[in-house]
C-alpha cells in the first residue's frame, strides 16, 4: 500500500501551510514500539509484531489513538490496527484479491462491478491503516501528488464518459478524502462534464480516524457539487465515535451530504450482540444511518479477523430483536462476479 504522506498532494490553494489534518497525518503514529508505549502495553506485543509491520506498516492518527484503552491488549479499536504474529500465517481460501478486482479493472484506477455505477480509485493512501482491509494488496499506481487529477484519470473519465448507464461514481481508495480539497474539485469538475453522472458517493474512514480532516475547505466543496452526494463512513465500533467525530458528522450533514456507515463484523472488535447495538446508537446520535455489515472480505493475513456465517446470522437476528429496523444493518457478503452484494439478513431472519 502507498503511504498517505506522499500522496495527500499540495496545500490546498490559498492556504499559507498545510491544513490542520496534513499535520496530523503528518504525525501519525507508524512504530508499533511507540505505539505500545503511548497505550501502556508490554513492549513484547510490539515484538511480535514486527514481522507482520514489515509487510503492511503500521500507520494510526494520534487522536484515534486517544481513544483506545490503556493497558488493555484487547481493546477493540488496538486490534483494527496493530500488526499482529497471526498474519503472517497462510490459511486455505485467502489470497491477495479476495474479491477478484483486477478482473473488474476496466482501464487503469476505474473498477466497474455494478449496472449503472462505477468506482474510481482515486488514490492508494489512507488516514489509518486496518489490518483487515481488503486491498492491502491491491496494486495501486505511484502518483507523486503533482500530476493533474485529469490527466491521471484521463482514461477512467473517457471510459465514464463512453457508458451512459454509468449514473453514480464512486469515489474509492486508498481513502479519498487523503487527497487535498483541491484535488477532489479538480476530479469533480471533470465528473461535472459528463451529462449522465447524476449522483457521487465518497468511501471514506477519514472522518472516523481523523475528523480533522472536514474542514472548511472541504464542506464547501460538498455543498458547491451539482450532484446530491452520499458519503459512506466505515466505523466499526462505538468507542470510535467522540466529541470530535459528531462534530465532522454534523458538518458533513451541515454540507447537504447523506451519511450512512458500513462496518465490517470482526472477532474480538465487535462480534457481540451489545457491540454491534451501542454502534447503531452511537451512529445514530451522530446523524449517521446504519447501512451495511459486512462478512469479512478473505483477503490474505486476516483470518483471525474472520466469524463464521452461522455466527453472524445469528447475530444480526438478536439485533433485529432488540433494536428498530433503520438501526440494523444489512449483514452481506460481496460475490466476486456477482450483480450486486449478496445480502444475508434480514431475509434470514425468518428462519432464526
Amino acid at each position: 500500500m502507498i503511504t498517505a504522506s506522499n500522496l495527500t498532494g499540495q496545500p490546498d490553494e490559498g492556504s499559507p501551510g498545510p491544513p490542520g489534518w496534513q499535520r496530523e497525518l503528518a504525525q501519525a503514529i507508524t512504530d508499533p514500539l511507540e505505539l505500545c508505549r503511548a497505550l501502556e502495553l508490554d513492549p513484547q506485543l510490539a515484538r511480535s509484531a514486527a514481522g507482520a509491520a514489515g509487510q503492511f506498516r503500521l500507520l494510526v492518527p494520534r487522536g484515534f489513538v486517544r481513544r483506545m484503552r490503556r493497558g488493555d491488549p484487547d481493546d477493540p479499536l488496538l486490534r483494527q490496527v496493530l500488526p499482529a504474529a497471526q498474519e503472517l500465517r497462510p490459511h486455505p481460501g485467502f489470497g491477495a484479491d479476495p474479491l477478484q478486482e483486477r478482473q473488474a479493472l476496466r482501464v487503469p484506477n476505474l473498477l466497474h462491478k455494478y449496472h449503472g455505477r462505477a468506482l474510481l480509485i482515486t488514490t492508494g493512501a489512507c488516514a489509518v491503516h486496518c489490518r483487515y482491509c481488503f486491498r492491502r494488496e491491491y496494486p495501486y499506481a505511484a502518483d507523486t501528488g503533482a500530476d493533474p487529477p485529469r490527466a491521471r484519470f484521463q482514461a477512467a473519465l473517457d471510459a465514464i464518459a463512453a457508458d451512459r448507464s454509468i449514473e453514480e461514481v464512486i469515489l474509492s481508495g486508498g481513502d479519498p478524502l487523503s487527497l487535498t480539497t483541491a484535488r477532489l474539485a479538480q476530479l469533480s469538475d471533470a465528473l461535472r462534464a459528463i451529462p449522465h453522472v447524476r449522483r457521487l458517493r465518497l468511501h471514506t474512514r477519514t472522518p472516523i480516524v481523523l475528523p480533522e480532516r472536514v474542514d472548511a475547505a472541504l464542506t464547501d466543496w460538498i455543498a458547491a457539487l451539482p450532484w446530491p452526494c452520499v458519503i459512506v463512513l466505515h466505523c466499526n465500533h462505538a468507542n470510535e465515535i467522540d466529541v470530535q467525530v459528531r462534530g465532522a458528522c454534523t458538518r458533513l450533514r451541515g454540507a447537504g451530504a447523506m451519511l450512512l456507515n458500513q462496518s465490517v463484523l470482526l472477532a474480538g472488535v465487535n462480534d457481540s450482540v451489545a457491540a454491534l447495538q451501542s454502534l447503531s446508537e452511537a451512529l445514530w446520535s451522530a446523524g449517521v444511518l446504519p447501512y451495511y455489515l459486512h462478512l469479512l472480505d478473505r483477503v490474505r493475513g486476516t483470518a483471525h479477523f474472520e466469524v463464521p456465517e452461522p455466527r453472524a446470522r445469528r447475530l444480526a437476528g438478536e439485533l433485529s430483536a432488540r433494536l428498530p429496523g433503520y438501526l440494523v444493518p444489512r449483514l452481506a457478503r460481496e460475490v466476486p462476479g456477482a450483480p450486486a452484494k449478496t445480502v444475508i439478513a434480514p431475509a434470514a431472519w425468518a428462519a432464526l
